[in-house]
């Protein structure tokens, strides 16, 4: 129902199974997932409190409510449900964001480096610690401690997913192949390295490949954007950015909390010089991804475009405090280029 575009009859049907049968762990967590993706978020809330409450060890239900919290702004609380979901989820990227909202990052990076430090041969702490540092954009100090991590667990998927992120960060894709084709090898169903096997072959410049891997990938989780703003992205680099616009449109629509979506989008927008539809979704981005310094740094160009100084300069001092370094020191470039302008404009 959801990769025919019928979300909310997916939602209604899942929701009739899961009242008919109470032991379905995975089917109620799934329908936490999508109330969450309506913005029902007291639902996702009441269904995930349920789990938990027969199994405090759930850890990826824990992860699923710390989202939810963060979603919130209730900090401290969603600190504890990310904590409390590690190892073995993908929580840290969350961690990083949620410190950097409360204020205490360099504490908590510090704290992490002291763990991997004192637990060297412990494979799940050095991965984390690759993750810290994949958050923070510093990939080749990523690639160091998960490259440990797999040293102690040479099939840790987190490790080879994260090592072939991080490699395709430094554009690397050969090297990222490797691992991620490991990866695969280990999990042939694994959604997020089949993913990232589709970015390496767009950095190949292989872009048949791509696709095929991409739908791959979308036949497995329909319900998840990352595949589909693949798409998208391979429309643009064809040239046919009303098809990247639809492809954008449905990412949204299926998971609204994904910044590369609203970042794609604006770009096309903005290309074409439809800069009210491009201020209307990167609106909804900053919404959805606060602290995503790309998503600022485009609403600023575009409201820059419409004569709009104050409301452009606001938005790229939210982009100069990035984590992305690149992203912060254009948006330290722009701010200078826009002060230049209106101290020169004639009075």
């Amino acid at each position: 129902m959801i990769a025919a575009g019928e979300f909310d009859r997916a939602v209604d049907a899942l929701a009739s199974f899961v009242a008919t049968h109470p032991k379905g762990v995975e089917a109620a967590r799934f329908l936490g997932d999508l109330y969450y993706r309506q913005g029902r978020f007291d639902r996702a809330e009441a269904i995930y409190q349920q789990l938990l409450a027969r199994n405090s060890h759930d850890k990826e239900t824990h992860n699923r409510l710390g989202v939810v919290y963060a979603t919130e702004n209730r900090v401290d609380d969603a600190i504890f449900q990310f904590q409390s979901a590690l190892p073995g989820t993908d929580s840290i990227r969350d961690l990083v964001l949620l410190h950097l909202r409360k204020g205490d990052l360099p504490q908590y990076q510090a704290e992490m480096e002291r763990a991997a430090k004192s637990e060297p041969s412990d494979s799940d702490i050095q991965e984390e610690l690759g993750e810290v540092f994949e958050a923070v954009h510093r990939p080749t100090d990523a690639i160091i401690y998960f490259r440990r991590a797999l040293d102690t667990d040479p099939t840790s998927i987190a490790a080879l997913n994260g090592t072939g992120m991080a490699y395709l960060d430094i554009h690397d894709h050969t090297t990222a192949l490797t691992y991620l084709n490991n990866c695969l090898n280990a999990d042939p169903t694994n959604y997020a390295c089949l993913d990232n096997v589709g970015v390496a072959k767009i950095q190949a410049g292989l872009y048949g490949d791509a696709i095929g891997v991409f739908m791959r990938a979308h036949r497995l989780e329909p319900e998840r954007p990352e595949a589909l703003v693949n798409f998208g992205y391979l429309a643009d680099l064809r040239g046919d950015w009303k098809r990247a616009v639809a492809y954008y449109v449905e990412a949204i629509a299926v998971d609204p909390y994904v910044p590369e979506s609203y970042v794609n989008l604006g770009i096309d927008y903005e290309k074409n010089g439809l800069y009210p539809l491009a201020q209307a979704s990167l609106l909804k981005g900053v919404a959805a991804a606060p602290y995503d310094g790309r998503v600022h740094y485009l609403l600023a160009r575009a409201y820059a475009a419409q004569g709009q100084r104050e409301l452009a300069l606001a938005q790229l001092k939210a982009a100069a405090s990035s984590l992305d370094p690149d992203v912060a020191q254009i948006a330290k470039e722009e701010t200078a280029r826009l002060m230049t302008s209106s101290d020169s404009a004639p009075q």
